[in-house]
């Protein structure tokens, strides 16, 4: 069985950074796309970014210009580095990773808390 693992998380002040990581306990071949998502207390889980095979990469707009995301196809790793962060963006972060035949990976979360 699969499993990713979230790192990175952390309590930051407002336009503040983190870098969050993420790695597959072993190789996940055929992979579409990789990507975060986010949970906030309330809401929805929501796309924040993904990166397909082709490298073309995909962002909410409200993290566009703020959040980078960057894949390591060689180690199945995936990263978001979010710059200037607001106290909105304060959320459960889940790693996602999705096959060609449409199966979903899914961490187990890693909490980023934005706050002065």
């Amino acid at each position: 069985q699969v499993q990713l693992v979230e790192s990175g998380g952390g309590l930051v002040q407002p336009g503040g950074s983190l870098r969050l990581s993420c790695a597959a306990s072993r190789i996940i071949f055929s992979i579409n796309a990789m990507g975060w998502y986010r949970q906030a207390p309330g809401k929805q889980r929501e796309l924040v970014a993904c990166i397909i095979s082709g490298g073309s990469t995909n962002y909410t707009d409200s993290v566009k210009g703020r959040f980078t995301i960057s894949r390591d196809n060689a180690k199945n790793t995936v990263n978001l580095q979010m710059n200037s962060l607001k106290p909105e963006d304060t959320a459960v972060y889940y790693c996602n990773v999705r096959n060609v035949y449409g199966r979903d990976y899914w961490g187990k979360g890693t909490l980023v808390t934005v706050s002065p």
